[in-house]
């Protein structure tokens, strides 16, 4: 008798992805599975996509507390040997559980990932698929965690004990979950494990997200990750110089991916101090090349105020082109 899988999907307002993600699922040629649907008090029709008459799917209902909280009533109501944790408005492809266990029961390892592809729905009703991100193995997968390195979620595939030794995903957070979960089960010891092949997509349609819409969610849900880490590892007395050498990219790649001197220099400027003090001999080696000499030169400040200006100026000429074409 096979391992049962658990695949574990918070909802919440996706009637228009649910019956998409349940079918990649039902679809998966690895038998036995259970899929668990928590549904986060969601408004709209999502639970009238969930198929109905199907064995391995089961519903449970509450009010909205989050997707973390979602994840660990999901957790906790499954009985799989194997766990597969998929948002619900993200696919796996058929072969997905079937190779990831085969490889965690061959290696012996705890945790797998793989390689995704981005599927991006853009306003005019046009679908990218990206080519498959591959995020490569890794000898130390916590310090590329508190770095810049990132695994999407739905690419793991782990053993059950692995979810349970962290204690399951913190509620508290309002963004940066997937970032926390791997970096606690990483803490735990557990061995992971990297497995080449795409088989998960995951999909990105606009400012759909809390995170994705307000910058200074991301920065606060990012760095409280980060926090948490550097104070364990002080904690543990682990904090070695290249665990602080990647805390100090991770708070700098924070920073970049939101472009928080545009929004307030005040915050800007602590997270830049965090980054030397961790790194006092801290190299920019993120964004385009003329910015990370530019940096090298006159400083990381002076370098994000020209960004910053060459960002307005093509805003402007952008929607000043725009106009033209609109005109004629």
């Amino acid at each position: 008798m096979r391992p049962l899988v658990s695949i574990i999907i918070p909802c919440y307002n996706a009637e228009r992805w649910i019956r998409e993600a349940l079918e990649s699922c039902l679809a998966q040629t690895y038998r036995p599975i259970e899929i668990i649907v928590v549904d986060d008090g969601s408004t709209d029709n999502s639970l009238a996509r969930v198929p109905r008459g199907e064995r391995s799917i089961r519903v449970a209902t509450g009010p909205h507390r989050g997707a973390g909280a979602a994840r660990n009533r999901g957790f906790a109501l499954s009985s799989g040997e194997y766990i597969q944790f998929l948002d619900a408005d993200d696919l796996l492809y058929p072969q997905k559980i079937e190779r990831q266990v085969q490889f965690l029961e061959e290696s012996g390892a705890d945790v797998v990932y793989g390689d995704w592809q981005f599927q991006t729905h853009r306003r005019d009703g046009s679908v990218q698929l990206s080519e498959p991100l591959r995020p490569g193995a890794r000898k130390e997968v916590l310090e590329g965690l508190l770095g810049t390195w990132w695994v999407a979620q739905l690419a793991l595939l782990l053993k059950r004990h692995s979810v349970m030794a962290l204690g399951g995903w913190d509620e508290k957070l309002p963004a940066a979950q997937d970032r926390d979960f791997f970096s606690s089960v990483a803490f735990t010891g557990a061995v992971i494990r990297y497995q080449p092949g795409c088989h998960s997509v995951y999909r990105r349609y606009g400012n759909v997200t809390v995170s994705t819409s307000d910058p200074f969610v991301y920065v606060r849900g990012h760095c409280s990750v980060l926090d948490k880490c550097h104070q364990r590892l002080v904690k543990d007395r682990r904090l070695s110089l290249p665990y602080r050498k990647a805390l100090a990219s991770g708070y700098f790649g924070v920073i970049r991916a939101r472009s928080i001197y545009d929004h307030d220099r005040l915050l800007y400027r602590d997270l830049i101090a965090r980054v030397r003090s961790l790194d006092p001999r801290f190299k920019v080696r993120q964004g385009p090349p003329w910015f990370q000499k530019t940096a090298a030169w006159m400083g990381m400040e002076r370098a994000e105020q020209i960004y910053s200006w060459r960002r307005s100026v093509g805003g402007f000429l952008r929607r000043w082109k725009l106009r033209r074409e609109m005109e004629h």
